[in-house]
């Protein structure tokens, strides 16, 4: 029972990681191209390899083909040289016989080769066709890559602003503001209110003191008519 659960667990935890990875697609891309350009590298190598196989076995072929007819220009050389009596014609014709078997087996070998190269350069022409694929979907992938981190990028930053925008509480700030306003409105109306009484007292205020003016005035004259009358100024 135990050994089950501990399965279980495992298969959670892997299960978990691959979630975790697939949330972040723009990594999994970047780490998809390392592994393309490895892929790259390596059939780089191997493209490398058979092309120096090609030419090798090229070269091979050549030199035999070489050596052939170097032979037989030596069963020539033998010939004439017996039809100018300088060796003995059984002996001409025996090396040259050996010599121009030699050339056959050097024509053989050089075919051999020839085929042989021909099969690797058209190995190294498919590889050197799928390296060429290969390069063009790394500049591919990579290209769309930065599309998509600009996208991310964007993604990201429209959800922040949705997010913030989505806490924001219209319905309480209308409120406030019409709470605000009914404040406003209060208060000015208090305002005015307490300039009227202001007017109010200060009209009251004047008229008082007009009134008070035109009694000191009339004392004043009363109380100067009464002195000159003392001093004899005016008659009794």
């Amino acid at each position: 029972m135990n050994l089950f659960k501990r399965i279980f667990k495992m298969a959670q935890s892997e299960a978990h990681s691959i979630a975790d990875k697939l949330e972040d697609p723009i990594k999994l891309t970047e780490q998809g191209i390392r592994d393309l350009k490895n892929d790259l590298s390596q059939a780089m190598q191997g493209l490398a390899q058979v092309k120096a196989s090609a030419i090798r076995l090229k070269k091979d072929a050549d030199d035999q083909n070489s050596l052939a007819a170097d032979y037989e220009r030596k069963a020539m050389l033998l010939l004439q040289r017996a039809q100018k009596g300088e060796i003995e014609m059984a002996e001409a014709e025996r090396l040259a016989t050996e010599a121009l078997s030699r050339k056959e087996e050097a024509s053989q070998r050089s075919k051999t080769l020839m085929s042989e190269h021909q099969g690797q350069q058209e190995m190294a022409d498919q590889l050197q066709a799928k390296v060429q694929k290969l390069k063009q979907t790394i500049t591919k992938y990579e290209n769309e890559l930065i599309t998509l981190k600009a996208r991310a990028r964007t993604a990201e930053s429209m959800k922040k602003i949705n997010k913030q925008l989505s806490t924001v509480d219209s319905s309480s700030t209308i409120a406030m503001l019409e709470k605000m306003k009914d404040k406003v409105k209060e208060e000015e109306s208090l305002a005015e209110a307490y300039g009227q009484i202001d007017d109010a007292t200060a009209g009251v205020d004047e008229q008082i003191n007009k009134a008070l003016e035109g009694s000191s005035a009339s004392a004043a004259s009363d109380s100067l008519l009464a002195l000159k009358k003392k001093m004899g100024m005016l008659p009794s």
